[in-house]
């Protein structure tokens, strides 16, 4: 008898079929039919006591289709000795994309030219002035994979001058021409004509980006968000768009998600707002539902995983 995966997601078929070789899927969003697995692919569920409770003492892994796992409770899992893991090569590429799309669609006042021009509603020229990116400075929070990619883009492709802040940076991380490492996250905030946000939602993040932040930030610059929603201070956004302090931004992310239809960010011409799909691209599926495939067959075969969230955990209920 094969052993048993659950998975809310329903994966690439190329990585669903590798899979099946080994074990019995089921792709289903109802828990009834989690007890009894040995692994259980999440999307957007939350893993925590009861979540692991009711998977029972088969489970083995929980494994993040995607990077965040900040809806993880990895000490939980750790103790119950059920390894937690991600697919953080996944969605870097396509993120990174969307966050370059999000940065010139505000700066191309794209959204409110659109508008115009399919309501047929009178418009001026400068009233849809833009702004040229080459040269001005980007302002990159957090230097994992996303900000990384988003770094070479906007270095070598856009020629922009790129700060990097991260507290956790390698002093030996090599750059792309154009960068430069800043020690601490206001001198990034204070000479940055756009920040963008690739910071992990954690208790040391968790409105990283408040009012005293965008009161560091120089007048008509641009916040982008492709992260977390609560990395940032949503209240204390709207209060900067609104007061004219900031000049737009391009969100990708929300606090809660799905955004409430009456949300103010919702209805300000100079925010492009998309529902957390930064990722969702063909290949960027593809990456994550083969990251899931990968470690679950290398589970299956005893193999430790590639991307344990929390190392101490290994070997888990595997060794026993």
């Amino acid at each position: 008898m094969k052993p048993k995966v659950w998975s809310e997601v329903q994966l690439h078929p190329e990585a669903l079929a590798r899979i099946q070789a080994v074990a019995d899927v089921i792709i289903t969003r109802e828990r009834g039919e989690l007890p009894g697995a040995e692994v259980a692919v999440i999307g957007g569920s939350t893993v925590d006591d009861a979540f692991l409770d009711q998977a029972g003492p088969t489970l083995k892994m929980v494994i993040r289709h995607g990077i965040g796992y900040n809806a993880v409770d990895v000490p939980a899992c750790t103790a119950r000795g059920v390894l937690a893991c991600n697919t953080p090569d996944g969605p870097t590429e396509s993120t990174a994309e969307h966050t370059v799309t999000l940065l010139l669609s505000v700066a191309k006042r794209i959204l409110e030219a659109d508008t115009v021009l399919r309501h047929n509603q009178p418009y001026s020229r400068a009233g849809l002035t833009g702004v040229e990116v080459r040269d001005k400075v980007l302002g990159v929070v957090g230097f994992g994979r996303i900000g990384r990619r988003v770094t070479d883009i906007c270095a070598l492709g856009l020629r922009m001058r790129v700060l990097v802040y991260d507290p956790f940076l390698n002093a030996n991380t090599t750059l792309p021409d154009g960068a430069a490492v800043v020690d601490a996250l206001d001198t990034l905030l204070a000479e940055a004509d756009f920040v963008t946000v690739h910071a992990p939602l954690a208790p040391e993040t968790h409105h990283l980006i408040s009012d005293r932040a965008f009161g560091v930030m120089k007048r008509g610059a641009y916040l982008i968000n492709a992260s977390r929603g609560p990395v940032v201070d949503e209240a204390a956004l709207i209060r900067a768009l609104q007061s004219g302090h900031l000049a737009g931004a391009g969100l990708d992310v929300f606090d809660p998600e799905p955004p409430h239809p009456d949300n103010p960010l919702l209805q300000m011409p100079n925010v492009i707002a998309t529902p957390h799909v930064a990722s969702n691209t063909d290949k960027g599926n593809w990456r994550m539902s083969q990251g899931v495939a990968d470690q679950v067959i290398q589970l299956l075969a005893g193999e430790r995983p590639t991307f344990v969230i929390d190392a101490a955990a290994w070997p888990g209920r595997m060794g026993t």
